[in-house]
Formats: C-alpha cells, sequence, structure tokens
C-alpha cells in the first residue's frame, strides 16, 4: 500500500460549550467532517464516579475536533451556526498539528473501553483490564473509530450480543478496520472490509495485523469488493448514502442474514428504515446520545 500521500499535518478546531450544548455541538462537528471529537473540562472541575445512566458534563466544557490540515474552517462553521440556530458562527481556537503532535493529544484522551459482557477497546499502551475477554488492540491513527462515538459503540454493542461465528461479514466503510477486527475476533469466518479512502484500508490491515486476524480480513474499495453474499452486513457512515446503498446492501445480504446500520442521527433514523424496508424486516432502532443503530434481516423473498 503506498502511503506517501498522507497528510502530515491536521487541523485542531477548539471550541468552549456548556453542559447543554456540549454534545450537540460534538455531534454536529462529526456531521461537519471531524475525523475524531473529544469532550475536557475548561476548569478542572471534578466529576466523580456518576450513577447508572447518568453520565455528567463539566459546566464548562472545551469540545475539540479534529480535521484534516485541507478542510475549510468557514465551512465547518457555517454549518454550526446554521444546525444550532445561531444568529453567528462560535468563536473557536484553530491549531494545526504535526502527526507527534496528534498521536501524543489523542493518546492522552483515550483509555481502554468495555462494550457489552465481553469486548474491550484497549490502546497498546495499556494492559488489558481483563485479559480473558475479547480484547481489540487499537491506537488513534490516521482512519478514525476508536468506539468513543456512539454510533460505533452501538455496533460493537450489537456485535458483542449477537453471534457471528462462521459467518462471512461485510463492514461496508471500515474506516479504522475497529467493526471487521471485532467481528474477526468474535469468529467470523471471512471478513470484508471496504471504504472509499485507501487510508482506512491501510489502517484496517495494521489493525488487523495488530490484533492477529490478518488472514480473516480481506480490504477492497467499494469498486473492488468481491462477488459475495454476507451473512452479516455492517455499515457505520451517514444517512444519505446508507439511503442510497439500500438496494445495494439488499444484494450483498442474504436472505435471512443480519444488517446492522449506523451513523446515523435521531431525526434520520424513519426515513433511513423505511429505505430499507422493501428488503428487510425486523427492524429495530436503538438510540444512544441523538444517534442511533438500525438492525435487521434480510427477507427470504423480495
Amino acid at each position: 500500500m503506498d502511503t506517501t500521500n498522507k497528510p502530515h499535518h491536521w487541523l485542531q478546531l477548539m471550541l468552549v460549550a456548556t453542559q447543554n450544548n456540549a454534545e450537540q455541538l460534538g455531534d454536529q462537528l462529526s456531521e461537519a467532517g471531524a475525523l475524531a471529537v473529544t469532550l475536557q473540562d475548561c476548569a478542572d472541575e471534578p466529576i466523580y464516579e456518576p450513577t447508572p445512566g447518568n453520565e455528567p458534563l463539566w459546566s464548562e466544557t472545551r469540545v475539540v475536533g479534529l480535521f484534516a490540515a485541507d478542510t475549510d474552517v468557514t465551512d465547518i462553521l457555517e454549518h454550526l451556526k446554521s444546525s444550532l440556530g445561531l444568529s453567528q458562527a462560535p468563536e473557536c481556537l484553530v491549531k494545526r498539528l504535526e502527526d507527534q503532535d496528534w498521536e501524543r493529544v489523542w493518546m492522552d484522551q483515550f483509555k481502554p473501553m468495555r462494550f457489552g459482557d465481553r469486548l474491550w477497546i484497549c490502546p497498546s499502551a495499556y494492559t488489558p483490564p481483563e485479559p480473558d475477554a475479547i480484547n481489540i488492540i487499537l491506537d488513534p491513527g490516521l482512519a478514525f473509530g476508536t468506539g468513543t462515538h456512539p454510533t460505533t459503540a452501538l455496533c460493537l454493542e450489537w456485535l458483542d450480543q449477537n453471534s457471528v461465528a462462521d459467518k462471512l461479514v461485510i463492514d461496508y466503510g471500515c474506516g479504522s478496520g475497529i467493526l471487521a477486527v471485532a467481528a474477526a475476533k468474535l469468529d467470523a469466518h471471512q471478513v470484508h472490509a471496504t471504504d472509499i479512502d485507501t487510508q482506512a484500508l491501510y489502517a484496517t490491515g495494521e489493525n488487523a495485523k495488530k490484533n492477529q486476524v490478518a488472514k480473516k480480513i480481506l480490504t477492497s474499495l467499494p469498486e473492488k469488493l468481491a462477488n459475495i453474499t454476507a451473512d452479516c452486513l455492517i455499515a457505520n457512515i451517514l444517512a444519505n448514502p446508507l439511503r442510497e446503498l439500500a438496494a445495494h446492501f439488499a444484494t450483498l445480504t442474504k436472505p435471512g442474514g443480519q444488517l446492522v446500520l449506523s451513523g446515523i442521527l435521531s431525526e434520520q433514523a424513519s426515513d433511513v428504515k423505511a429505505s430499507y424496508q422493501p428488503w428487510f424486516n425486523q427492524l429495530e432502532i436503538t438510540e444512544r446520545d441523538g444517534w442511533v443503530r438500525i438492525d435487521g434481516i434480510r427477507n427470504t423473498h423480495d
């Protein structure tokens, strides 16, 4: 894989938010193309162990988005102004990061995380908290997807709760390969990981090697995807391409096969679900923090 064209700089946008709008601001940065988003404390305010179901934020929160170096900041701010109904674009601090700066900044934010009963995502700098669990070793990198965003978490939890053992899985829009690697480590027979970004395919291959599942994972651009039908198709992308791909996903999924979709805002869920109803049944919506997962079963006949 040729990586000579990979970017060597990133743009980091920092905005100050409140408890009431921090998550919405972070979600809109993701919608605007942020490769990663984190929330940070602005005032060294401690948050103690929350009660179950309660995820408090600081009264003054810094929302940090990471973008490709050639991103037009004006476009991002206009998107925020429009989507949040503001009279003017929010103020932000823009900083250019070198690769090594990015790794240091985001490793500080990335800790081991558990999804469901048996699945953990662990950065390589940490010893897995549960050595006997299904541990995926994953560091922030040039293609993103570390489990910190609700859409990725929803997909990982689905994989934890549903068996893909001995199945053929397609990870459509693989990003870092986190879902492909999870499926492989959960005993999928083979995983086809596809993405329009060659850097994502490279990252997926590297993460597959790091987790000793490279033999199970095949990477390709979408137009080069093998002529296969999957027992399970997972796509964590965005609502518009998901709607456009509904008929195509129907051809890629075996009758009775499983479908898992995410990257969908709550208000987009009904439209996306309707796009898939001609080919899939038992479509269920699971929501978290304004994002949803839709999963269902391929009809045995059209």
